[in-house]
């Protein structure tokens, strides 16, 4: 049953929750000012070409579209506890973005400024997305489907699960540490220490660059993939399969598993390899 939206066009609030515990509302143009938590605890909103200045303004929130708005730096922590969001076409620059969420859809969305943005969300669908200065991002998240993302920012998906990234340009130092079941395909991975300590973690047609990828990962697989020639002393204490078109500059006393590159520059086993200790390293260039 469809419930008709009361209209609110072209004007503006100011102060504390002027909008306190709406429901079925659509905004056109509608400004909210300097002041905290315009939205609290509504349900059934529609926000179209609205500019939010406010702190907190959309908090328990259930159900909300919002599209062709901008959130200044003034909203910060704007997204926290709602669920059911589908956000288009908005310019989000505000940080400390959508925490404790449910159901997030986020197309041909810009975040300039999104640190810290994106922690314990649940259901995340993500497609022409844009984050910069996006430390931390996707911490403790789960469930997540995204294609044709830009990221500019180190740290991003620690302890997050169940994860399928595509089409992808990811520039991030410390990238998916702890993370389990994630899926990476047809993607750039441009940082250092990348996928430490991660479960399940594979990779299919990306390329790599970077010191000391993959190390201390468990069940580890890459398909297809491409190394730059930064990504050195690779896959130390990890249980993989991999596959590597073309060159990997150096290898690190890998665990276990199996590694096939075309040629390898450095293969170093030491003392300090850890049991089982019986990874297979084939160099496709021997068999010329």
């Amino acid at each position: 049953m469809n419930t008709e939206k009361t209209l609110i066009r072209q004007t503006e609030f100011g102060g504390e929750r002027p909008l306190f515990a709406s429901h079925h509302l659509r905004l056109e143009q509608v400004t909210i000012h300097a002041g905290e938590s315009a939205l609290k605890e509504c349900s059934d909103i529609d926000a179209v070409e609205c500019q939010f200045e406010g702190k907190y303004p959309l908090w328990h929130v259930d159900g909300f579209t919002v599209t062709n708005c901008r959130f200044t730096e003034g909203a910060r922590a704007a997204l926290w506890y709602s669920r059911r969001l589908v956000m288009t076409d908005t310019l989000v620059e505000a940080p400390k973005m959508f925490r404790d969420m449910e159901q997030l859809e986020l197309i041909d969305v810009k975040l300039p400024n999104a640190a810290e943005t994106l922690w314990h969300c649940r259901g995340i669908r993500m497609a022409g997305v844009e984050a910069d200065k996006a430390d931390y991002i996707f911490m403790h998240c789960q469930d997540i489907e995204i294609n044709n993302f830009t990221l500019n920012g180190n740290y991003s998906f620690q302890y997050a699960k169940n994860i399928v990234i595509t089409n992808s340009t990811l520039n991030t130092k410390d990238a998916f540490w702890n993370t389990e079941n994630v899926t990476v395909k047809d993607s750039t991975i441009n940082g250092e220490y990348l996928g430490w300590h991660s479960r399940n973690l594979r990779l299919v047609n990306c390329h790599i660059e970077g010191t000391q990828p993959l190390c201390y990962a468990h069940n580890l697989t890459l398909e297809n993939c491409t190394f730059g020639s930064d990504a050195d002393l690779a896959f130390e204490y990890s249980e993989l399969h991999a596959d590597v078109k073309g060159h990997i500059t150096s290898v690190k006393n890998p665990r276990t598993g199996r590694i096939e590159a075309d040629s390898i520059g450095r293969i170093i086993i030491d003392q300090n390899i850890k049991a089982p200790a019986d990874c297979k390293i084939h160099i496709r260039s021997n068999e010329r």
